[in-house]
């Protein structure tokens, strides 16, 4: 008697705010999938474009959420609460997915059980333009947390994750105006591997002037970060050691600014922050 595999649920969230322009790209780059249990939730965050109308003509393929304007985090957040799915697959409205992402992903979760959160390799596109990642934006896969502290080395669009895992580690902070999936993949990985499939299959685009990564005083947000994990006690000593060489490393550029700024209250409290975990 030949047994016949359930294929699990995923849930794919796409946060969206004003993208009606390319957020359609994105939507149909799920639909377009060869893997056919899916639910796709869009969280229309405030949007005051043409975004509304445009969900609309997706009928009941696709779950439209609605809600004021709080930001990317709390899109994703609502998604992943109101998910169905045991496996969540988040994609960034000015991103597609090329064909087989989500069954090259199942396949992983099947043959690896016990394993909570994996990842892809991209294509990056730039002001329409093909780029190559450099080499600090290299990925690599398992124990990545040293390597995190400096910049994010996942990208949401290209992550599947278990829900259980958020339930442990928590959602995305709220009170991060960006630099939020940089936090939570501290906060994944010095406990976690983040596996890696050498495969791109999502197009990461950007150049556009809406981008979170755009924003100024990013370290700010990462230094916040990184001491929220030290407060915590919970790193492993050669953890805690890169943790703090990175802090004062990020905290001596961001003082440095601030003072070139004459914000001088503040370039004084970052530039002595890093002595308290010393």
């Amino acid at each position: 008697m030949i047994m016949k595999i359930s294929l699990p649920l995923v849930t794919v969230i796409i946060p969206t705010h004003n993208r009606g322009w390319v957020v359609a790209k994105a939507i149909d780059s799920v639909l377009d999938q060869d893997y056919c249990n899916v639910e796709l939730i869009v969280v229309d965050d405030g949007s005051t474009d043409n975004t509304a109308t445009l969900l609309f003509g997706y009928g009941d393929r696709i779950r439209v959420i609605t809600q004021d304007n709080r930001g990317v985090s709390a899109a994703r957040n609502v998604g992943i609460r109101k998910a169905k799915g045991d496996l969540i697959a988040l994609l960034d409205s000015d991103d597609a997915w090329l064909p087989g992402k989500l069954s090259v992903q199942v396949n992983f979760f099947m043959e690896h059980p016990d394993w909570l959160i994996c990842q892809t390799e991209e294509q990056w596109i730039r002001n329409g333009v093909r780029v190559n990642p450099g080499r600090r934006h290299r990925k690599e896969s398992g124990w990545i947390f040293e390597r995190s502290l400096a910049l994010c080395l996942v990208s949401p669009s290209a992550v599947m994750i278990r829900k259980s895992l958020f339930n442990e580690v928590g959602l995305f902070d709220e009170n991060f105006p960006a630099c939020e999936d940089y936090d939570l993949w501290l906060r994944i990985a010095w406990k976690y591997p983040i596996h890696l499939i050498n495969q791109q299959l999502i197009v990461k685009h950007g150049g556009h002037a809406d981008q979170l990564s755009r924003m100024p005083e990013l370290d700010k947000y990462r230094i916040q970060s990184i001491c929220r994990l030290l407060n915590r006690k919970c790193l492993s000593h050669d953890q805690e050691r890169a943790a703090l060489t990175k802090l004062k490393t990020k905290c001596a550029i961001y003082a440095k600014g601030c003072r070139k700024r004459n914000r001088i209250k503040d370039a004084d409290y970052y530039e002595t922050l890093p002595d308290k975990y010393s």
